[in-house]
């Protein structure tokens, strides 16, 4: 007991110290501040420290000036060029052909339906290893394509250089080679496509919606590619078509060019991939009592 509140009483004495600290750090640079305002000399006592004090306020008010909501979005200052995706499986995925052929086809889709992206054979390689190599070679996203049994089930987008990271489920999904009426289908095109969101209205829809825009470079006006993201109670159905124009604006004719498929989004980190000790930005509780009521992504 006696060493015990020996502990506190050192935890108490640090905890005033650092306090007393942080109000003379305060003193020292609203001193510094009051003598530039006013344009009279550093106080005596404090030249040693003018330089290292000078650089605390400049970035303080750097911060200060800097809106709230654009120090917490991390693609307010993403730079104008196109997103540079990098687009991999999980780690040693499934070895027999007639079970990995389905991911294989459905991720050469995939570098079709997201421009700019490069795919690449993962084999064994750690996902640290592949981040870092991105972040050098200037890469924006990576996305990670998970299976079971060579079935797509998952797929994980993390922005570069730091984050976020959004894991979803992936359901019903349906490759080019699958769809059955083979006439009615489109051309697969590789304009850069105009995008579609539909019942994004809360803040997670609209997070959400940030996250998967980020990923598609700016259309021309004139692109025939469209790709919808429809969200219908917390499912996001994912759908890709092409229109042709025969005659006036009434002639429209949509042909889809696929893959389909679902996404449920389960998480949100506010790292990258590789970062186990982010911090969960919101995470799905599905066994919560209201659960089932209740529509997260929009109405």
């Amino acid at each position: 007991m006696h060493r015990r509140n020996i502990r506190l009483r050192r935890e108490y004495l640090y905890r005033k110290s650092l306090e007393r600290k942080e109000r003379l750090l305060y003193e020292k640079k609203r001193k510094i501040r009051e003598a530039l305002e006013e344009g009279k000399p550093i106080p005596t006592e404090l030249r040693n420290e003018e330089a290292a004090l000078r650089k605390e306020i400049d970035l303080e008010d750097e911060i200060t000036a800097v809106p709230r909501s654009t120090i917490d979005d991390e693609y307010a200052n993403a730079p104008e060029k196109d997103p540079k995706i990098l687009l991999t499986t999980s780690r040693n995925p499934s070895a027999p052909l007639t079970q990995f052929v389905k991911v294989v086809v459905w991720r050469e889709e995939l570098k079709i339906v997201f421009p700019n992206a490069q795919r690449m054979n993962r084999g064994g390689q750690v996902i640290s290893e592949i981040i870092e190599t991105c972040r050098s070679h200037d890469f924006t996203d990576v996305i990670l394509v998970h299976e079971n049994r060579g079935v797509p089930d998952g797929i994980v987008i993390s922005h570069l250089p730091f984050g976020p990271t959004a894991y979803f489920g992936l359901l019903n999904v349906v490759t080019r080679h699958d769809i059955k009426d083979k006439k009615s289908m489109g051309t697969m095109s590789e304009a850069y496509p105009h995008l579609i969101f539909d019942k994004f209205s809360t803040k997670l829809g609209e997070r959400t919606v940030n996250i998967l825009k980020h990923l598609f470079p700016v259309p021309k006006p004139d692109t025939k590619r469209i790709l919808t993201f429809a969200n219908q109670s917390d499912y996001i159905s994912f759908r890709h078509h092409v229109y042709e124009k025969h005659g006036g604006p009434k002639s429209i004719e949509l042909k889809e060019v696929g893959p389909r498929f679902e996404l449920r989004l389960y998480q949100i980190k506010l790292g990258t991939m590789d970062q186990d000790e982010a911090q969960i930005e919101w995470v799905i509780k599905p066994y919560m009592n209201t659960s089932k009521k209740r529509t997260l992504l929009g109405d």
